[in-house]
This record gives structure tokens, C-alpha cells and sequence, in this order.
């Protein structure tokens, strides 16, 4: 038996960006050298992946307190860095 996919929505391109400039009410922290070199930092200390590593790392330089997570072992390996997980 085959695996199957649910099919996506497709989006017209004025639909792509339409949502995609309806994100731009976000704020988005630029990825920066000292960013990559504390997220290269984090990783190691916490045994994270680069991508969690970055996403702490990038909240943390806009000041952001407190991560969301569905992954229950990740706060106890991040002490300083209070987890969450919304989803329970």
C-alpha cells in the first residue's frame, strides 16, 4: 500500500502575495553573523539542531522570553531559555 499526501492549496500568484505581504505586519528578525555564530554556539551547549538553534537564538535578539515548542525535552536542555508548549 502506498502512501498518500494530502494535496495542498494552490495559490494563484496574486493570492501568494497577497499573503505573503499580509505577513509583513510581523516582525522578522534578520539572520546576522552573531546570530549564526550564537545559534553555532547554542547548538553545541544544548545539542540542539542549527534550525532550533537559530529560531532561539533570532527570538532572543528581538527579546522574546519565552519559546513555543512542541518537543517536551527541549526546555529541560534549554534552562535558560523557558519553554512552552501550547499544544497540551
Amino acid at each position: 500500500m502506498q502512501a498518500t499526501r494530502p494535496v495542498g492549496r494552490t495559490y494563484t500568484h496574486q493570492q501568494a502575495v497577497r499573503l505573503i505581504e499580509s505577513f509583513r505586519r510581523f516582525p522578522v528578525q534578520d539572520i546576522t553573523s552573531a546570530i549564526v555564530m550564537a545559534a553555532l554556539e547554542t547548538r553545541q551547549r544544548f545539542q540542539l539542531s542549527y534550525w532550533d538553534s537559530a529560531i532561539i537564538e533570532a527570538s532572543r535578539a528581538m527579546g522574546c522570553t519565552e519559546v513555543l515548542s512542541e518537543e517536551p525535552g527541549r526546555r529541560a536542555r534549554l534552562r535558560r531559555s523557558p519553554g512552552h508548549n501550547p499544544f497540551r
